[in-house]
């Protein structure tokens, strides 16, 4: 870690008001060729950016970042007491490009490989990682690696080109292809070695960083003259540190369309209930900003937040109130919500998915059954109508929308400018809206979850009225 030499303290101007300077600031360092190649090693290839002789960009004032350029981890600090100066705020790196590089772009080989499940934009990062690297730093030498983390050793690299990939940003999925599993380490990096591969680049979730950090550290125990990103993807927005993940605006957007079918089925029954199942195996984002976004949702449900059925502040006294007043409801809940309500059998309990997951159950059909055998004991003689809408495969197999594929441009952009400036084992991503690079274990092992205690969730307790499910 590295350290500015700014102190908290607190001065008194001509009015009396308190003055608080910026606290020192707790940088967190990224991996670099040179922490473990040898200088006459790295001295072949360093050289000048060649973007500032590029007729293209204008390397003015200000275009090259330095070390001094960080981007804070927090946007916002609490300065109504003494700022503990044990406690910096934390910092990044900003993306950009350096004025040195230390690869030689004719003798560059660059890899990329997309890992794990779709999700809108994939093929957007590509696309922009071929154009960026051949049109910025004239790169010629350019393959996708098939079928994820298993393609290193078992499928012939695809070259790759901008005539190739020019419109792979309007499709959906990976041109690349994609699975699960696969991740033999030594395979893998024997594959890089032995392909001449000196740029990786890892497009892929958790699980696909969790890999790259495994990389990252057996290329650096090999010494080799390799540098690993990783591009962190999840339609869910489970990713931590980073503002959000590419896709995920998509995602929302496409959940209207879902929210919106199942509002319209519920307003044309009589005791209408819609249920749509939305992604979010761990986390709710989707879930809630769609919640935020539709206002046709009557209640949402999302892993972070426990819920139950029978009783007082359950979910069934509040339809049946809901159903009282409007004569229709809309439930949203996300795949992963629930989950240790719905019964298992204990072969059940042990499955796993490729990637090591529990497999989940599905609780948009679990709590249909449950809402139908719920009205039939209580409202024998009553109409009901119940539909259950399961966009999950069509949000994420659509293409991009404009501000994702905006961000999954500026996303591959700052991932080449990183891996010619020598970084390695590495995440690129934005923090508080500035594009910053981070360590690949820090982001392998962060998870963003909905804070059930913060105000964007009170916000969703305000719109739908729905109970909190406390049991106390």
């Amino acid at each position: 870690m590295a350290y500015s030499s700014v102190n908290v303290h607190r001065e008194e101007d001509g009015d009396g008001d308190h003055l608080i300077s910026i606290p020192k600031v707790k940088l967190q360092s990224i991996s670099h060729l040179a922490d473990y190649l040898p200088d006459q090693t790295l001295q072949t290839q360093t050289q000048t950016n060649p973007l500032g002789s590029n007729p293209f960009y204008h390397a003015v004032p200000g275009f090259y970042l330095s070390a001094g350029d960080v981007v804070l981890r927090q946007s916002t600090l609490d300065l109504s007491g003494a700022f503990p100066s044990s406690t910096p705020p934390m910092a990044y790196l900003r993306a950009g490009p350096r004025k040195q590089i230390y690869f030689e772009p004719g003798r560059v080989r660059a890899a990329i490989v997309t890992c794990g499940g779709l999700c809108p934009g994939m093929n957007t990062v590509i696309r922009e990682l071929v154009v960026g690297l051949w049109e910025m730093y004239g790169v010629r030498e350019i393959f996708g690696i098939k079928s994820g983390y298993r393609g290193f050793y078992s499928f012939e690299p695809l070259r790759l080109d901008p005539k190739m990939v020019d419109g792979w940003h309007r499709n959906g999925g990976t041109m690349l292809e994609t699975s699960r599993g696969g991740f033999d380490l030594h395979k893998i990096v024997d594959a890089i070695q032995n392909q001449g591969f000196n740029q990786v680049y890892i497009i892929g979730g958790d699980g696909t960083m969790r890999g790259a950090v495994e990389i990252f550290n057996e290329i650096e125990r090999r010494k080799l003259y390799v540098s690993v990103v990783g591009i962190p993807k999840t339609v869910d927005n489970d990713v931590g540190i980073i503002d959000r993940s590419f896709g995920f605006q998509t995602a929302v957007e496409m959940a209207q369309q879902a929210i919106s079918a199942a509002h319209v089925e519920a307003v044309s029954a009589v005791n209408g209930i819609g249920v749509v199942k939305l992604m979010g195996r761990s986390t709710g984002h989707i879930a809630l900003h769609a919640t935020l976004s539709s206002r046709d949702v009557d209640c949402c449900l999302i892993p972070e937040n426990e819920f139950y059925l029978e009783g007082e502040g359950g979910l069934l006294e509040f339809l049946e109130r809901r159903l009282k007043q409007s004569g229709h409801a809309v439930v949203v809940v996300a795949e992963g919500a629930g989950q240790d309500m719905l019964p298992r059998t204990e072969s059940q309990r042990q499955e796993r998915d490729e990637s090591g997951n529990p497999v989940l159950l599905d609780v948009g059909a679990w709590l249909k059954a449950e809402l139908k055998s719920w009205w039939g004991r209580t409202h024998p003689n009553q109409l009901f109508t119940i539909k259950y809408i399961d966009p999950t495969y069509m949000i994420r197999a659509v293409h991009a929308n404009a501000p994702d594929n905006l961000y999954c441009t500026l996303l591959a952009h700052a991932a080449i400018h990183g891996v010619m400036a020598g970084y390695t084992g590495f995440v690129c991503g934005p923090v508080n809206g500035n594009y910053a690079y981070i360590p690949v274990s820090e982001v392998a092992t962060a998870k963003n979850k909905v804070d059930t205690r913060d105000h964007k969730w009170s916000w969703v307790r305000s719109v739908t009225n729905q109970p909190d499910f406390l049991t106390t």
